[in-house]
């Protein structure tokens, strides 16, 4: 099974919680994370001056904030084919937190 292997190149905040990724291939996505902000790793994100504080890791190529939340930049790329299945996965998350 081949998997790609992308690299990020910049982002920008167009949004609450929304990002505009740019990669190595030229592709951009603009990502709204609000909806998987739940659970131990994600859910910190939700006050907006964690989220405000994402980086460019340059040495992985990838976003990183500061509690160690991240992605994959290859899921990031795909977000489309990976966005219900983290979705889904944050309800559980807060299912389990009540």
């Amino acid at each position: 099974m081949k998997h790609s292997i992308y690299k990020i190149r910049s982002f920008k905040k167009t949004g609450p919680y929304t990002l505009d990724i740019s990669f190595d291939d030229d592709c951009r996505r603009t990502i709204d994370f609000q909806p998987i902000l739940a659970g131990d790793l994600y859910g910190p994100l939700k006050n907006p001056k964690v989220f405000n504080r994402v980086r460019l890791d340059r040495e992985v190529h990838t976003l990183v904030w500061p509690n160690g939340a991240d992605f994959d930049p290859a899921i990031l790329h795909d977000w489309a084919k990976h966005r219900h299945a983290f979705a889904l996965a944050a309800k559980r998350w807060e299912s389990a937190g009540r």
